[in-house]
């Protein structure tokens, strides 16, 4: 949004610029344009002196982020750059200049860099303590193979951007299979970052089993900072509050023992869209945790747990319906995360064709696609080697989120 009309092109009104990559047929190379409209979006107009920034002879040049950076009092872009992101500014979105560039050396490699967002939060909501969060999509190389999204905590005046971090740390926005690209909302009305993520990887998303769709997108997310102890400021997700509108309450539980009994506390609860927030005691458990989406006849499930041995939070679809279509895709996907407080929180979105966990309040996410039966419906509550204690747990019916 041009509120100022920096760019001249809306006679003093605001309007909107949309800043995008396109494919110079002549050169072959990777180049960036605006293009504006004065009709809140509806139709757009190409800037007749496209492109604003050429290309410096990168292959990979692309994805253009663009935010207002007030103390400079000037646009900021962030684009992708091979192995690396490029910054420009701007005083009119039309005549860039570049700025700096970082991540040569920081981060993880395995790929080319995709996809950059850049924006600033408060440390656990103390507007006195602010940090930078860059997030780089990288595609290969993620934690568990293929795309991933890995971020980066620091400072950025308006110029620069510096890593709080030693340069070999990688911190991963997510750590299933899943996640890919996410970009946030800007200018959110009571002051939020939001954001949503592709739900799929590059390692097999054209051969997943589904018609006539082909993939899909996240839950939108909150995202927040915090301080992990002994660890540094840490990206926080948590599904947007706006979705508890969305679900029916189907069942709650307190203080339960769970075991390797064969018991099952929740056999009387099925459903192919669930959201379920638990928190356990992991006890002398070495495992424990749900398995959803449950076929008796085709011996399907997909264990969402905790690994108290390795403190792990963990998505495996080792089992959850067809794999045969790509190498990379069935396996289990492991978070790091330690209790708190000797306890372990989850929260679970269970869909038709997709989990989405978060641990402790979203120190954790995985976001894996599955690919069950339609009539594989089960749900278990299950520990293995030994006993862990459910301190709760509430179950909802969240089929309206199907829209």
């Amino acid at each position: 949004m041009d509120r100022d009309d920096t760019s001249g092109f809306f006679g003093g009104e605001p309007g909107l610029v949309a800043i995008y990559t396109n494919h110079d047929e002549e050169t072959e190379e990777q180049i960036q344009s605006i293009a504006y409209s004065t009709d809140r979006g509806r139709t757009w107009t190409k800037y007749s002196e496209n492109p604003v920034i050429l290309n410096p002879g990168i292959k990979d040049f692309r994805d253009p982020k663009v935010i207002w950076h007030e103390e400079t009092q000037r646009w900021v872009l962030a684009l992708a750059a091979g192995d690396r992101a490029m910054f420009y500014s701007s005083q009119d979105l039309k005549n860039w200049t570049e700025l700096s560039e970082f991540g040569a050396e920081d981060g993880a490699h395995g790929g080319v860099w995709e996809c950059p967002e850049l924006f600033r939060l408060p440390v656990d909501g103390d507007p006195d303590d602010q940090k930078w969060v860059l997030l780089i999509s990288v595609n290969p190389g993620a934690p568990e193979g293929g795309s991933g999204s890995q971020y980066f905590v620091g400072d950025f005046d308006g110029t620069t951007f510096s890593n709080d971090n030693p340069p070999e740390t990688e911190l991963w926005a997510d750590y299933g299979k899943d996640f890919y690209a996410a970009q946030a909302w800007s200018d959110v009305p009571d002051g939020r970052r939001l954001w949503i993520g592709w739900m799929n990887n590059w390692e097999y998303s054209k051969e997943i089993p589904t018609d006539p769709w082909a993939g899909s997108m996240s839950l939108p997310r909150e995202v927040t900072l915090t301080n992990v102890p002994g660890e540094g400021v840490r990206l926080v997700q948590t599904p947007v509050a706006e979705l508890a509108s969305l679900r029916t309450p189907v069942l709650e539980l307190a203080d339960t023992s769970v075991s390797s009994d064969g018991s099952n506390a929740l056999s009387d609860l099925s459903g192919k869209t669930l959201e379920l927030l638990a928190e356990f005691e992991p006890g002398t458990a070495r495992e424990f945790g749900f398995r959803v989406r449950k076929g008796e006849e085709a011996e399907q499930e997909t264990a969402v747990g905790y690994d108290a041995e390795n403190a792990q939070l963990f998505v495996d679809r080792s089992d959850a319906g067809p794999a045969d279509f790509g190498e990379g895709f069935p396996g289990r996907h492991e978070a790091p995360m330690k209790p708190v407080d000797g306890r372990v929180r989850m929260r679970i979105f269970v869909d038709h064709a997709s989990v989405e966990v978060f641990g402790n309040d979203g120190v954790a996410a995985i976001t894996d696609q599955i690919f069950p039966n339609p009539e594989s419906e089960g749900l278990e509550l299950y520990a293995e080697g030994g006993e862990a204690r459910l301190v709760s747990l509430e179950a909802y019916d969240s089929e309206a989120t199907q829209g």
